[in-house]
Formats: structure tokens, C-alpha cells, sequence
């Protein structure tokens, strides 16, 4: 028993194992080299990586034309409008605050009257009576650097500054001198850093190699956003042409980075691309059905009124199309894995066997997704949902209203590809996996597994009649 032991370790976890040789030691008869281990899926044959190669580098030879075609080369210059996130601005800190009467700085120099049962009134009449405070803000960067202004604070505002607070200050350079800079926000970068420190450091502790590469994707993924799908967009390319080339970029370098160059990566890119073209034919169908403009707030309007040639409702698909990539991911490469382990364990499961084991994983996993992005989506939305909330309008009314049928199709749209990628990857996976051809190595490993689980068998027999 000692050499068909050793036998079948051996193959298992040499250089030319195959996909037939199993890693464990505990050979049976009916499930030759039968596998124990939790380690890399043995590789598949030659003949099969031809195929998936086949498919898969026309496309990604597509998406690198794709990305030199579409490349813009930088964002295109515009006027500044002075309105919202398009103004400057620069880095100021609170240098002193004082107590002052409100009726002393107000502006008319008179008691402000009306209903106090209002929010106005009581907001005017706090204006009027309360105490109010004089910030003096330094700026700390640009041509000013060391200039100072003040700002009043009202008791109501929700926003109340303190000293030595860092702020950010918008400048209007053809205001009037004493009125050229405002506060416009607090400055929030050490906090925001601090988090992203610990994010960083947690996925590197927890996933180690894998959780570094993870983070090399995920920088990737926010430079492959900004310089190439963004910056396309603005100069006048179709945004669901770029969001295609952009997301399939970046489908490709995620998973490659984070899962490694294999035919278990390879089949899950497969799923994620199948699941990708299904969502975008189905946000282009109802997005045009339901008359969605994709310009429903102050930024889309901003956007619209800066580059009014841009495609409102392409750029609403496109946004559909890349928040799905993210989800996709995890449900194609979870549905892959699930697949290989189960060949693994039993290498004489036949595809249908394979796939209907790999679906009841994949139940599960649709549910728990499908909540998180409906979940996702409605968080993002709370503050809306809640003002439909206070206004007492009708189920039918909110839904009909296009703020929130666009989070409506968004979220539908991308559930239906997600639901659609566990059969298709799970499908994917179960074909791929059993149609694998082991070379003449693994044949003759896994015949010798076979021999020595046959020969340990039959000592094991002749023992227990003796």
C-alpha cells in the first residue's frame, strides 16, 4: 500500500501532473487519483488551451485596438462656469472664530418677520436673535497663499467652522476683491487617506500575494477610468463603445492579475463578457423604451450644459454597464472555482452532473448578490427615497418619477445579468472541464493511479480473508 501511496502523491503534484492525476493519497477504484487537495486546479491539455485561446485573444486583441482607437488623450478644456465642481478652488484653514450678534452682521440691519411655526420664519428669526460667528480663513495655497477673508456662520447651517480647521476655499476671480473667496467644503484628504490605508493594509494581511495584486488591479481600474473612459466620453465618443472597451480592459486585467493566466480564469472572462453583452442589451432596449434622458440632477445638468453634444442617456448605459463589472466578477469566478473543485473531487462527473451540482451553488450565491445590489443601489439613493417618503407619494407616482425609474432599470438590468451569469458561466465551466483531453503524461499517470488503487485494493482484500 506503501508504493501506491506514494504513486499517486506523486503525480498529483509534479510538474507534468494532469488533470486526471489526483493529489490525495486515498485512491479508489472508482474514482482514480481522487483529489484532496485545496491547491491550484491541475492545468488542462494542451488541445483545450488552443481552443480558449482561440477565442480569447481576438477579443482582447479587439479590446487593445479598441483602447489605441478610442484613446483621448486628456480631458478637453472648457470655460470655467463657476458652478458647482467646476470652479477653483484651493486649500485654506480656519484661523479664528468669534462669537458675534447675528443682528449685527445681518445683512438689512432689520428684524426679519414671519411665521415662526415655519422652518423658514424660525430660520429668519435665529438670524435675527441668535449668535452667529466671524471666521477669518487663510488661504495656504495658490497666487493668494497668506491672504485671509471671513465668513459668517449662521446657527442654523449644518456646516459650522472651528479653528485650525482645514476647509476648502472656491475662487472667483472676477468677484469683487473682499468677495472672491468663499468656503466651499472641509477639507476631508488626511481622514479619506487614513482610510484607504487601512483598507489597503487589510486586504494585504488577509489575502497576502493575492490581496496585493488585487490592489495593483484596483489602481489600474481607476486609471484605466479616468484617463481613458472619462476622458473619451468627453471628447465626443460614443460612452457605450467606450464603456465596452473600457470594462472589458479592465475585466480582463483584474482577473489575469488577481486569478492568474489559466483556463479556469480564462472560462470565467467567458461568463463575465456573455453576462456583460446581455446587460447591455437589455439597458439599451429599456433605457430608450422608458424615455430615460440620464439627466435628472444639478451634475448631469452641469455636464449637459458644458458639453451639450454628450449622449445623456449612452452615458446612463454606460454606468450600468460598469457598475455590474464589479459584481460579475465575483459571481463568474466564485461559479468557475465551484466547477473546478467539484471535477476535482470526481473527475468521472459527467458535464450534466458537473453543471447541476455547480447550479445549486449558484443558487445561493444569486440570492445573497441580487439583495446586496438592489441594496447597494437603494442605499445610494436613501436621501431621494426619503424626500418621496416626506411628500407621500404614491408607490406608483415614485416609480413613475425618471430620478427614480433610472435607479429602477439600473438595478433590474443588472440583476437580470448577474442572475443570467451563474447557468452561462456554470454552463461554461462544466463543458470546459470535462471536455479536457489529458496528455500522454497525465494518461499514464492516471493509469498508474489506477493500477496501484487496483493493486492496494486487492492486498487489502487478500488480507481481510486471511
Amino acid at each position: 500500500m506503501g508504493d501506491g501511496r506514494a504513486t499517486v502523491t506523486g503525480n498529483g503534484h509534479g510538474p507534468d501532473h494532469g488533470p486526471g492525476a489526483g493529489a490525495g493519497g486515498h485512491g479508489h477504484p472508482h474514482t482514480p487519483g481522487h483529489s484532496h487537495s485545496h491547491g491550484p486546479a491541475a492545468p488542462v491539455s494542451r488541445h483545450l488551451r488552443k481552443v480558449i485561446a482561440a477565442i480569447l485573444i481576438p477579443f482582447t486583441a479587439a479590446v487593445v485596438v479598441g483602447l489605441v482607437v478610442l484613446w483621448p488623450g486628456g480631458a478637453p478644456p472648457h470655460q470655467r462656469t463657476g458652478v458647482g465642481f467646476d470652479r477653483q478652488t484651493q486649500q485654506a484653514t480656519v484661523s479664528k472664530v468669534v462669537s458675534v450678534s447675528c443682528k449685527s452682521v445681518n445683512a438689512s440691519g432689520e428684524t426679519p418677520t414671519g411665521d415662526t411655526s415655519t422652518a423658514e420664519g424660525t430660520s429668519a428669526q435665529q438670524e435675527a436673535s441668535g449668535t452667529c460667528k466671524r471666521a477669518t480663513i487663510r488661504v495656504d495655497s495658490g497666487k493668494d497663499k497668506g491672504r485671509t477673508f471671513t465668513e459668517i456662520v449662521q446657527p442654523d447651517q449644518s456646516r459650522q467652522l472651528h479653528q485650525g480647521e482645514k476647509v476648502v476655499a472656491a475662487y472667483e476671480p472676477s468677484a469683487p476683491k473682499d468677495l472672491q473667496y468663499s468656503v466651499a467644503d472641509v477639507n476631508r484628504r488626511f481622514p479619506m487617506v487614513l482610510l484607504a490605508g487601512i483598507f489597503a493594509l487589510a486586504v494585504v494581511v488577509v489575502g497576502r500575494l493575492r490581496g496585493v495584486m488585487a490592489l495593483v488591479a484596483l489602481a489600474i481600474s481607476f486609471l484605466v477610468l479616468n484617463f481613458f473612459v472619462l476622458s473619451a466620453v468627453l471628447q465626443g465618443s460614443n460612452p457605450l463603445l467606450v464603456a465596452v472597451v473600457g470594462s472589458s480592459a479592465i475585466m480582463l486585467i483584474a482577473l489575469y492579475m488577481c486569478h492568474g493566466l489559466s483556463a479556469r480564469t480564462s472560462v470565467a472572462v467567458l461568463g463575465t463578457l456573455l453576462s456583460l453583452a446581455l446587460i447591455g442589451i437589455l439597458g439599451s432596449v429599456f433605457i430608450g423604451w422608458a424615455a430615460l434622458t440620464g439627466n435628472t440632477d444639478d451634475s448631469t445638468g452641469l455636464i449637459h450644459g458644458l458639453y451639450p453634444k454628450l449622449d445623456m442617456s449612452g452615458l446612463l448605459l454606460a454606468g450600468v454597464i460598469i457598475g455590474s463589472l464589479g459584481v460579475l466578477d465575483d459571481v463568474t469566478v466564485t461559479q468557475t472555482s465551484a466547477v473546478w473543485e467539484l471535477h476535482d473531487a470526481n473527475p468521472t462527473m459527467s458535464w450534466r452532473g458537473l453543471y447541476r451540482a455547480g447550479i445549486r451553488i449558484g443558487r445561493d450565491h444569486i440570492a445573497s448578490v441580487v439583495n446586496t445590489l438592489v441594496l447597494a443601489y437603494a442605499g445610494a439613493a436613501l436621501p431621494l427615497l426619503l424626500l418621496f417618503s416626506i411628500a407621500q407619494s404614491g408607490v406608483g407616482t415614485v416609480a413613475n418619477s425618471e430620478l427614480v425609474a433610472e435607479e429602477i432599470v439600473r438595478t433590474l438590468v443588472g440583476s437580470i445579468g448577474l442572475v443570467a451569469s451563474v447557468p452561462v458561466t456554470t454552463l461554461l465551466a462544466a463543458l470546459v472541464v470535462s471536455a479536457d483531453r489529458p496528455g500522454p503524461r497525465a494518461e499514464t499517470a492516471t493509469a498508474g493511479a489506477v493500477a496501484a488503487a487496483g493493486a492496494a485494493a486487492s492486498r487489502g482484500g487478500r488480507r481481510r480473508k486471511r
